[in-house]
């Protein structure tokens, strides 16, 4: 039960415009806590806890606001700032994904959930009227097999959905059978070299001088700077002449 209602407000905060979530939470403090009691002439002891009730409503989707608003911005750095996969948990894997899909143009709906079934569906993805499913697997060493890619065709006739709906994105690659399985079915494979590619173009990372490829944003003792992760590049960019921009890249 708690576990749906954090779900329920989770969602709210963050597919709801920004001011309507504020109007909501403004609302709770003066409508629960003294319009309600009052019309309903409750006593002084029913006034005060509805009062201490309708305030702890109010923060909490203040505080669910903020959360997600930092989830989001921990999302997008995601995409912008890392440079090896394989550091990443698989939560922050599949955030990934989606973040990446979503800058391609997807509206992209979660549902996987780790150490809870997801039914083989970590993401939904809709976009002009066509609806896609992916399944996730931060898998770095070991290639995914025919197993997976037959588990993921299943899930789509379970769906009702054609083959060309599905898609399978590892950090690891394919064995030949799942490759010719998944042609079979008409799913399509993602492997850690193209998932890497498609990051490249969606990224807004400031871009190397030198080599034009993007820069990671890096802090030592002197303050903030980029500094350019391409190999045998020495792309460097000092930013404690910018403070303002460290901060906006941080926060945005």
């Amino acid at each position: 039960m708690y576990d749906a209602m954090d779900r329920g407000l989770m969602w709210f905060v963050t597919r709801v415009p920004g001011w309507i979530v504020l109007v909501v939470a403004l609302a709770f403090y003066p409508i629960l806590g003294l319009v309600v009691p009052l019309a309903l002439r409750w006593s002084l002891v029913g006034l005060v806890e509805m009062n201490v009730l309708g305030v702890v409503f109010a923060g909490l989707i203040g505080l669910g606001r903020l959360s997600g608003m930092v989830e989001a911005a921990r999302r997008r750095h995601l995409v912008e700032w890392t440079t090896d996969l394989r550091l990443l948990n698989p939560e922050e894997f599949e955030w990934l994904v989606g973040e990446t899909f979503a800058r391609e143009g997807w509206t992209v709906r979660e549902t996987g959930r780790q150490g809870a079934p997801d039914g083989n569906i970590d993401l939904r993805l809709a976009r002009d009227g066509a609806r896609v499913i992916v399944q996730c697997k931060r898998w770095t060493a070991t290639q995914v097999g025919i197993d997976e890619i037959r588990e993921l065709g299943g899930t789509l006739l379970r769906e009702g959905m054609r083959g060309g709906a599905g898609i399978f994105v590892t950090l690891s690659d394919f064995n030949r059978a799942a490759t010719n399985e998944a042609k079979k079915l008409g799913i399509r494979l993602i492997n850690g070299r193209e998932l890497y590619g498609r990051m490249e173009k969606v990224r807004k990372a400031e871009l190397c001088t030198i080599c034009g490829k993007p820069m990671l944003l890096d802090r030592s003792q002197r303050g903030w700077w980029f500094r350019c992760v391409t190999p045998g590049c020495t792309g460097k960019k000092d930013l404690s002449s910018e403070p303002g921009r460290a901060v906006e890249l941080l926060t945005r």
